[in-house]
């Protein structure tokens, strides 16, 4: 297929030290594609190359707009997809050699081919039905290459199993990702990560959870929002409120069963959340945590504090969040009236044990994607046994111990959190987990540590969306 365009600026590029000679066919590879395999077609009656490109959307700002798209590199493999982007040059109309004409997203890229790189610029069009999923015209190869056009494979030739291994990770580069920030709120955490994405040329958008809905089907299950179905994401922040965290999760949920990254998954989210189970996850797999207690009947009062030890105690609400429902009880006959009260009211609540040594202070330790990023010391107001930011508390950096690391790391890991804030208090038998956070905030920990959480969350993202390995396909026997 010829393509017939208005004259494009000639490519740039120092261009090779020697021209290179090319037949009608040549394998190639465009590395800032994270494509390092395609076999191009050569077509000097074409000005303008062309590249396969399939669910083209175009993002960011009107001045520096840029453009996703997917590549199938292989003909036939339809279900290998190499996600792809770059910054958008020039839209023009061109004229294929049926005479239709298409107008055109302009890319440039890095080609290289023996050895030797020069940059091009390409169009982005639908060659699904061709063998070749690249076309190189003139203007791509002026000055750079003779042609031998009854010829084919003067160059090294390339070899498509390379997106079977796992050589393709280092091959693929960063490339601008579509994420999706779930929160209500408009606070210093949820700014940050869409400041943080954008500052990386991330296509970053807020999406008010209660107003997601569902089509849960087995073929198409998709997300809806203001009567629209969202786009596909590469990955998913869940930032959801402990208020709407059964309709939360079940968004989550939805986003899993499409196929799209999210950094915490539901079941993380819901068991973190319900401080009992919660507990009970902790316990079972050997992880400190203060001694406690939960009971339903009143009659079992005396002997729920007695599993705790002596007073004071710490009595907590299941639904507690920020310090609040959390009571010190000084006296047993305190914890007798307060659990007392919270029956009253039909609560649901944990009694604990009261670590006196941490003296109102614990540690947060801030884990993405299974290490310790940042560390911070939280220290009660005056009177306070609380240490909560929200309640008055302040911040310190903090050297931690390789006990409360690993202590950490575990304790996340347990709940399948890639984003986890693990609250643990300093005791003489060692290290006590209090809570696993699934959306702890960035303020304090970012100001206290002095370090970009933002940051490093999307550079755990980045490696975990880039371009992977697919398996090979069983031969038929």
């Amino acid at each position: 297929m010829s393509d017939t365009p208005s004259d494009p600026p000639a490519p740039k590029g120092t261009g090779p030290d020697t021209l290179l000679t090319f037949g009608w066919e040549e394998w190639v590879s465009l590395p800032d594609l994270g494509l390092p395999a395609i076999r191009a077609k050569i077509d000097t009656g074409a000005r303008t190359s062309a590249l396969h490109a399939a669910d083209i959307e175009v993002f960011g700002s009107t001045n520096k707009p840029r453009v996703r798209f997917a590549v199938h590199p292989i003909p036939g493999r339809e279900d290998l997809i190499i996600p792809c982007s770059a910054p958008i040059i020039d839209r023009r109309d061109v004229t294929s050699s049926n005479g239709e004409t298409e107008s055109r997203y302009v890319i440039a890229t890095q080609m290289t081919v023996g050895g030797q790189s020069w940059e091009i610029e390409v169009t982005l069009t639908d060659r699904g039905t061709m063998s070749n999923r690249m076309l190189l015209g003139r203007q791509a190869l002026k000055d750079h290459v003779n042609i031998v056009p009854s010829e084919r494979f003067h160059q090294p030739e390339l070899d498509f199993e390379v997106y079977h291994t796992r050589r393709v990770r280092s091959i693929a580069p960063n490339r601008a990702l579509r994420v999706a920030v779930l929160s209500r709120e408009n606070n210093y955490s949820t700014n940050r990560l869409v400041e943080e994405g954008e500052k990386r040329g991330h296509s970053v958008e807020v999406i008010d959870t209660t107003r997601c809905y569902m089509a849960i089907n087995a073929m198409a299950p998709d997300v809806y929002y203001d009567g629209k179905r969202l786009p596909r994401y590469d990955a998913v922040i869940p930032r959801i409120g402990t208020s709407i965290t059964p309709y939360g999760t079940a968004v989550v949920r939805q986003f899993e069963s499409i196929g799209t990254y999210v950094v915490n998954g539901s079941a993380g989210i819901t068991s973190s959340r319900d401080k009992l189970h919660a507990h009970q996850l902790l316990a079972r797999h050997r992880i400190g945590m203060p001694p406690t207690a939960f009971a339903n009947s009143p009659k079992d009062t005396s002997n729920l504090i007695g599993l705790v030890g002596t007073a004071p105690l710490i009595v907590k609400l299941l639904e507690s969040t920020q310090g609040k429902g959390v009571v010190l009880a000084e006296t047993k006959k305190a914890a007798e009236s307060v659990i007392d009260a919270f029956r009253g009211l039909k609560a649901n609540f944990l009694v604990q044990d009261f670590i006196k040594e941490a003296a109102g202070e614990d540690i947060r330790c801030l884990v993405v994607n299974g290490k310790v990023v940042a560390s911070m010391k939280r220290t009660g107001s005056e009177g306070d046994f609380r240490s909560n930011l929200h309640r008055g508390g302040t911040a310190q950096k903090v050297r931690i111990t390789k006990e409360e690391r690993d202590t950490a790391v575990r304790a996340a890991r347990v709940f399948g959190l890639g984003f986890a804030g693990v609250d643990i208090l300093r005791s003489h038998s060692g290290p006590k987990v209090l809570e696993v956070n699934s959306s702890p905030g960035l303020e304090g920990i970012e100001l206290a540590s002095e370090k970009n959480i933002a940051g490093l969350l999307y550079d755990a993202i980045e490696e975990k969306v880039r371009p992977t390995p697919v398996p090979r396909r069983k031969k038929p026997l």
